[in-house]
């Protein structure tokens, strides 16, 4: 028995990912196909549009045989962790042949090129990547730039990519015996809003819900059945309190809180203005924003990450 696996979020699912199904069984040559999803948050750093079970239940009714959940530790993580999560659990089932992946440059052999040199970075590339950080440059660009002339430039700036190649990387390091397929993304781009064509993102279909905008020519109808008439509220409130709650020393602890990031969230808690909204700069993302805010909230620290990737875990379908 051979089995293709997708690591996904389903946020909420759409034409794009039912295409992905098809091509993964077309191309794979698998006897099943099996989803490691995300939880009841994101690794946006927010709660999802729907929650696991519905969202599961999509990608069986989508085609797939079994959906697994992907531990809020990892599926709430950077990319590297979320991708190294993903695989920690992917390699524990029997089987398991091949992963397939969204991309927006869907070429195999550039992914197994740049995870290479991600995975043995060359000292010149450090270099570089310190000059850049030192700049203010946010640690995405600033990668990207310092890995010019070796990985190409849009692996490391598109989002698909870039989780594909933390996939990629993720394998060789641990030596999976798990061939990698990148699919090409179909339609918008992964943050495009605008609803268009016959593919949109899942970023423009949860705006298009907030909207109350027509998404039916985009989605599955056993999706468009389920999803809300507005998105959930925001975390805000609940981030702040967790900020002023806890001390600044735990705020430290969590995974990608670095240069005093601690110090910047106790002091715009209070403010009438989001987390999000006030830390957010050409150095730190909004997706590291919100992971950081809700990783406090979740009392999940880089600690219990790192302790995770290394113990035994379960699959819970």
């Amino acid at each position: 028995m051979k089995i293709c696996t997708i690591i996904c979020e389903y946020n909420p699912f759409h034409n794009g990912h039912l295409y992905q199904f098809q091509r993964a069984k077309a191309l794979s040559g698998a006897d099943a196909v099996v989803c490691i999803m995300s939880g009841n948050f994101v690794q946006r750093g927010e709660h999802a549009v729907l929650d696991k079970y519905t969202r599961a239940k999509h990608a069986v009714l989508a085609g797939a045989d079994a959906v697994l959940e992907l531990p809020a530790v990892f599926a709430t993580s950077n990319a590297e962790l979320f991708a190294k999560g993903a695989l920690h659990i992917i390699s524990s089932i029997p089987n398991v042949t091949t992963l397939c992946f969204g991309a927006e440059h869907a070429d195999k052999t550039a992914f197994l090129l740049g995870a290479k040199y991600l995975a043995n970075e060359p000292e010149e590339v450090s270099k570089r990547l310190q000059e850049e950080l030192s700049k203010g440059t946010s640690f995405a660009k600033a990668r990207a730039n310092a890995f010019a002339g070796f990985v190409p430039y849009d692996l490391l700036c598109s989002p698909n990519n870039v989780l594909g190649l933390e996939y990629t990387k993720a394998i060789l390091q641990k030596e999976y015996p798990i061939d990698i397929l990148p699919i090409q993304r179909q339609g918008s781009g992964y943050l495009d809003e605008r609803l268009q064509g016959e593919y949109a993102s899942a970023t423009a279909l949860r705006s298009a819900v907030q909207k109350g905008e027509n998404i039916s020519p985009y989605v599955p109808k056993f999706v468009e059945n389920d999803l809300p008439k507005t998105l959930p509220k925001s975390l805000d409130l609940l981030e702040k309190y967790a900020v002023l709650s806890r001390k600044t020393d735990e705020i430290a602890q969590i995974c990608d809180c670095t240069e005093g990031l601690e110090n910047a969230f106790k002091k715009v808690a209070t403010s009438e203005k989001t987390l999000t909204d006030s830390l957010t700069s050409a150095r730190y993302t909004a997706s590291r924003i919100r992971r950081i805010a809700l990783h406090n909230v979740l009392q999940i620290d880089e600690t219990l990450i790192r302790g995770c990737l290394q113990s035994p875990l379960y699959l819970k379908p």
